[in-house]
């Protein structure tokens, strides 16, 4: 049933490398992550929480300070297998939509699923939503989730960076040019001058 149909906006938050050996080989995973689940145009869930990375468990100093994430509290945080698992509970196991800003969240997902050897939670569409605006808007360059959102004469939800706050910026968003899409497809009125060709009347009087 179309109803029963899921949209989950998602944001997540991935390691970041130091320029150091210890780093050699390195690929982002997963630290914090942030779903809001929306059904008949209605919030019904929202999940966050930090994640412990596998391979590269201790996080660079720039990690740290670009993302204002402490070591402590990903080692407090759930495992990648959990927040997997909570990912299909989301998403009631069945086809859904997945709505991110950019296309990293997913790819990020799925190699670090790879990695780990655990199948990708989701099945249904993706949307990338950064490309919709751009595409919707004629922009030449990718805008960020936080400007695009200014665009609007919005501001974002919470603060940048917080996996949960950016999700929902990014439903906010597409709550904005969904509305706008649908008020283009609209068909403007007829006018006057439409409806009557007033060269013919002036030639007929002339």
């Amino acid at each position: 049933m179309e109803d029963e149909h899921r949209y989950l906006f998602i944001d997540f938050e991935f390691t970041m490398p130091d320029r150091s050996s210890r780093y050699k080989g390195f690929y982002p995973e997963i630290i914090e992550a942030g779903v809001v689940a929306v059904k008949n145009d209605q919030v019904n869930e929202q999940f966050s929480s930090y994640i412990s990375p596998i391979r590269f468990p201790i996080l660079s100093d720039r990690c740290k300070s670009f993302l204002r994430i402490s070591q402590q509290q990903v080692d407090q945080g759930i495992s990648l297998y959990e927040l997997v698992k909570k990912l299909k509970d989301v998403s009631n196991n069945n086809p859904c939509t997945i709505i991110t800003w950019g296309n990293m969240d997913m790819r990020v997902l799925r190699n670090n699923c790879q990695h780990a050897g655990i199948p990708f939670p989701f099945k249904g569409k993706e949307i990338d939503l950064s490309m919709e605006y751009k595409r919707f808007f004629g922009d030449q360059n990718q805008t960020g989730l936080w400007k695009a959102v200014q665009e609007y004469g919005k501001e974002g939800t919470g603060k940048h960076h917080r996996a949960l706050d950016d999700a929902m910026t990014t439903y906010n968003i597409f709550r904005l040019v969904e509305k706008d899409k649908r008020y283009l497809e609209k068909p403007e009125p007829t006018t006057i001058g439409d409806r009557v060709d007033f060269s013919k009347l002036l030639n007929k009087f002339a």
